[in-house]
């Protein structure tokens, strides 16, 4: 039933994010949270911390595409996609769950690029 419970948080948060309902989509941490991107070395201090940093966001999203939300237990994936002015922006958020909210999330971003032509015989093109 937690897991259950845990999954229709993370939905109801995506969707929150992707309208831009900044209040919505923060009732899914703790007070407490910590949220880190590796790639800027940043680390977020709690949950008013964090949505200050996102409301802040000069270059708010203009789409919002979940691909894939995989977990178990306290321990949740969600793969998705965000669009910043035309340019896509490949993102994957793992979530630590405590008593039913989120009290640790990593989010890690990358551009897409060209895949190179020389393995071309061996993959298939994807979305």
């Amino acid at each position: 039933m937690e897991e259950q419970n845990i999954r229709m948080a993370i939905d109801r948060h995506w969707i929150a994010s992707a309208a831009g309902d900044q209040v919505a989509e923060h009732e899914i941490y703790h007070d407490d949270a910590v949220c880190e991107y590796p790639q800027s070395g940043e680390v977020i201090h709690g949950r008013h911390n964090l949505q200050a940093l996102r409301s802040h966001h000069p270059g708010r999203p203009s789409g919002f595409v979940v691909r894939r939300i995989t977990g178990e237990g306290n321990l949740w994936v969600t793969e998705y996609v965000i669009d910043y002015a035309g340019k896509r922006a490949h993102t994957v958020s793992i979530m630590e769950f405590r008593n039913g909210k989120v009290s640790h999330e990593t989010q890690y971003f990358a551009d897409p690029f060209d895949a190179p032509a020389w393995r071309a015989q061996w993959v298939e093109r994807g979305t």
